[in-house]
């Protein structure tokens, strides 16, 4: 017989398969609908007798990704009011370390029903896996009058609350909880590591491609969410939003999004929208003087995230994923590379330097370097400088076998979840090393369990730096020598 599980809310039943049982769709919190998506998270609402969690639940209201992306990316988009679930793997047995999971996709796409997400493998590991969902776009981080900001960051610290509360029932450990997270799942994690809301709730932290320093002002964000409204000739008001079709909503924010990238005009979205998103990103966690109240690396450096061990780091060459299939990358010629740069808040004069290390390379290549080691590489070193906790560094090597993409951002998930069967992507190809996936899980494992991932700790003298590669991963000195430097002046 299936499992049962006694939790907030009434009992659940997962299912158990080669000694892993999963519990899908937990809610964790009360599906918000109407006026409600545009307040705080409320207790999740009871139910009779014994629920089966056999099915992945709801995921939050958002646009599928655009192209060529969808052809990259995989987001399942699964209809329903109770989308503020959670999904639970565990091998049984209790005191277990615990993983929790919060997905990235930019603060607009994204969700735990992901076949990369899949917790077995973490579970058959000894480690109990849980993946979150949060609001995502105007619902999670806009910024609507008479409504908290940060929903999203408020659904994320709901689902802590929640882990604390009922992880003990799945075998896991409350005491010994290190969070993670990707792209914005990263930055999440990364803010979280700076809120004071979220103390006791974890232990551990680990971010892959994000930023202590990927937030907005909320004044800036009240552009944004105005810019929605007007498209939908409403008021941006909790009630006036709520009542609008989530079609509609999701319709209105992807032609706003799609006018950031074509026209990142900061009067009109935003100075601090548009620095910390490039006219990418629309969405961010924004300083709001309740929940966030400084950048959160400046919080970090003045000890918010104390006693807090950091595993930290990126793929090589982040922002290939954005700029090759795009085109982007091959239409940047000479004359435009400086100018693209200055409007990136960056200084042109770093060019030279980058092309000087990368004899024969595009204008376009020399662009994707610069804006991969600015948006994802310095983020990272200044956040490892910036913990008074052990920090240790990695880099993702392997290159994708699609022309063009490099060591991209997001290729690396599917090895650290250990999931590259689950359902093959054209980022990894036909046949990626397993060998690989088996040496990032492993180091993942190994911090949840014990805090070290099994290399040297960052310091800011030798910085070690562990590239995962295949056929050999190993561990390097200051990878990046003198280049990030270059983007701090």
């Amino acid at each position: 017989m299936d499992p049962i599980a006694a939790v907030a809310g009434g009992k659940v039943r997962g299912s158990t398969k080669d000694g892993v049982t999963a519990y899908l769709g937990i809610p964790y919190a009360a599906g918000p609908q109407g006026a409600d998506l545009y307040a705080a998270p409320k207790p999740v609402t009871p139910w009779d007798g014994v629920r089966a969690t056999t099915s992945l639940g709801p995921t939050a209201p958002q646009p599928g990704y655009e192209p060529p992306f969808d052809k990259l990316l995989n987001n399942p988009i699964i209809p329903g009011a109770e989308f503020l679930n959670v999904n639970v793997w565990t091998p049984g047995g209790s005191g277990l370390p615990v993983l929790v999971w919060f997905p990235g996709g930019a603060f607009r796409n994204g969700s735990n029903a992901t076949p990369a997400y899949d917790g077995t493998a973490f579970a058959r590991d000894g480690v109990v896996l849980v993946s979150v969902n949060y609001r995502l776009g105007v619902a999670g981080f806009g910024v609507v009058a008479g409504a908290p900001n940060n929903r999203g960051l408020l659904d994320q610290l709901a689902a802590l609350a929640w882990v604390q509360e009922n992880i003990a029932a799945f075998g896991g450990d409350p005491g010994r909880v290190t969070i993670f997270g990707q792209s914005a799942g990263g930055m999440s994690v990364a803010t979280l590591l700076s809120l004071a809301a979220s103390e006791g709730l974890y232990q551990q932290a680990i971010v892959q491609s994000g930023s202590a320093e990927a937030v907005a002002l909320a004044s800036d964000a009240s552009l944004m969410t105005a810019e929605v409204a007007k498209r939908l000739g409403i008021e941006a008001t909790p009630e006036a939003l709520g009542a609008v079709p989530i079609p509609d909503l999701i319709k209105a924010q992807q032609a706003v999004s799609v006018d950031l990238r074509l026209n990142p005009d900061p009067s009109r979205f935003g100075a601090s929208v548009v620095k910390a998103g490039g006219g990418i990103m629309p969405f961010f966690p924004v300083v709001d003087g309740e929940l966030i109240h400084e950048l959160p690396l400046d919080a970090i450096a003045g000890g918010a995230a104390a006693g807090i061990d950091l595993l930290i780091g990126t793929t090589t060459e982040e922002f290939r994923f954005f700029t090759v299939p795009s085109g982007i990358a091959a239409s940047i010629t000479a004359e435009a590379l400086p100018v693209l740069l200055s409007r990136a808040g960056i200084d042109p004069a770093v060019a030279g330097p980058y092309a000087a290390n990368r004899p024969g390379q595009s204008p376009g290549e020399i662009y994707t370097a610069i804006t991969s080691d600015a948006h994802f590489v310095l983020p990272t070193i200044r956040l490892a400088e910036a913990t008074s906790a052990t920090a240790y560094v990695y880099e993702f090597n392997w290159k994708s076998p699609l022309p063009g993409l490099g060591s991209c951002h997001a290729l690396e998930i599917p090895f650290v979840f250990d999931t590259l069967a689950n359902e093959p992507s054209p980022l990894q190809g036909d046949d990626p090393p397993q060998e690989l996936a088996d040496r990032m899980h492993a180091a993942w494992v190994a911090f949840a369990t014990t805090g070290d991932p099994g290399w040297s700790q960052y310091d800011t003298t030798s910085r070690p730096v562990m590239s995962f590669d295949h056929p050999e991963s190993r561990q390097l000195a200051d990878p990046h020598g003198d280049e990030p430097a270059l983007l701090r002046k």
